[in-house]
């Protein structure tokens, strides 16, 4: 979740996130939903997101915020939603839109630039943030490529996934990085912080680097 000027971005939104946002509210309160690409683990809460939304408008009007997916993405929730419910049932619950591969787009009063990345067969995207001078950079999911590391190039800050323990016992073609392919791509893109994620907790992560975790809060 970024946070600029009272506004709320959130970036991917997979199982487990929507139950963690209304902890604090009865419902949680963003202006815009970005999603990287279509694997369930960060975009699979969208469907409670929905279905919680039309319980709620019955009592009081709901507000329906940005939703931003990869050209083809519109479509693919039609899809998914002829067979979970209602073809529109996404876009009764968001305005939906569709960014394009190094397009910056206007999430909320954030800037953001999608860059394609390799991750498997998978389409799918880096996040390049702006607001007020600081940048942001998400890799999403990525292997090893000169196109995440010019997406997070001279970030204030990096977030990026570590999700091997090594690099050699991934797919093909390849689909994530391991710590040290992380910490590669960090080094190379001169980005001033390294926040390690999407590691499994079973795996080493030496004190030195630091690991995001449930809850934690960063100023950038």
């Amino acid at each position: 979740m970024l946070q600029a000027d009272g506004c709320r971005v959130l970036l991917d939104c997979g199982p487990g996130v929507l139950g963690r946002l209304r902890e604090s509210a009865e419902w949680p309160e963003v202006d815009a939903i970005a999603i990287t690409h279509f694997h369930l683990d960060h975009w699979g809460d969208l469907v409670p997101w929905v279905w919680g939304s039309f319980y709620l408008a019955s009592q009081r009007e709901m507000p329906r915020p940005q939703l931003w997916v990869q050209p083809g993405g519109a479509e693919f929730l039609v899809e998914l939603g002829t067979r979970l419910g209602f073809p529109d049932m996404f876009e009764r619950t968001f305005l939906l839109s569709e960014y394009e591969p190094n397009t910056p787009f206007l999430s909320g009063k954030l800037v953001v630039t999608p860059t394609r990345v390799p991750h498997y067969k998978l389409e799918t995207y880096a996040f390049r943030v702006q607001s007020n001078g600081a940048v942001l950079a998400y890799s999403g999911d990525s292997a090893p490529s000169d196109e995440l590391v010019e997406a997070a190039r001279d970030a204030d800050l990096f977030v990026c996934e570590a999700t091997l323990l090594r690099g050699e016992l991934d797919g093909e073609p390849r689909g994530h990085l391991s710590l040290d392919e992380a910490v590669e791509a960090f080094e190379a893109s001169g980005a001033k912080r390294l926040l390690l994620t999407h590691r499994p907790r079973e795996l080493p992560t030496p004190d030195v680097y630091e690991l995001a975790y449930d809850g934690l809060e960063l100023d950038v």
